[in-house]
């Protein structure tokens, strides 16, 4: 299980930062669920993106005998970021093409 954990937080935060981008950018936001998703999607995307840079996430969690507060900020901060961009885009594009 505790190798699952940074994946898991990842998609939580992308979660969280997908609504978050959704209420910030009312004119683009999917919904609560559609939000929610593509943050999900995007969690996963960014934490991994900053685990390919040496930023934290999975790949650094995975490299440390256990989660310490360097790994799980690294999560938190990669899904919430990458959720966030990853909403804001697609909400920008859903927006785009209504017009």
């Amino acid at each position: 299980m505790e190798e699952y954990l940074p994946l898991i937080i990842q998609l939580v935060s992308g979660a969280v930062g997908g609504n978050i981008a959704g209420k910030l950018m009312k004119g683009s936001s999917l919904g609560t669920l559609w939000n929610s998703v593509v943050g999900i999607l995007g969690g996963g995307l960014g934490g991994t993106v900053m685990g390919m840079l040496g930023l934290g996430g999975a790949e650094a969690a995975e490299a440390s005998a256990s989660m310490d507060l360097t790994s799980i900020l690294g999560s938190v901060a990669g899904g919430g970021v990458g959720g966030g961009i990853l909403m804001a885009i697609i909400g920008m594009v859903k927006k785009a093409m209504a017009k």
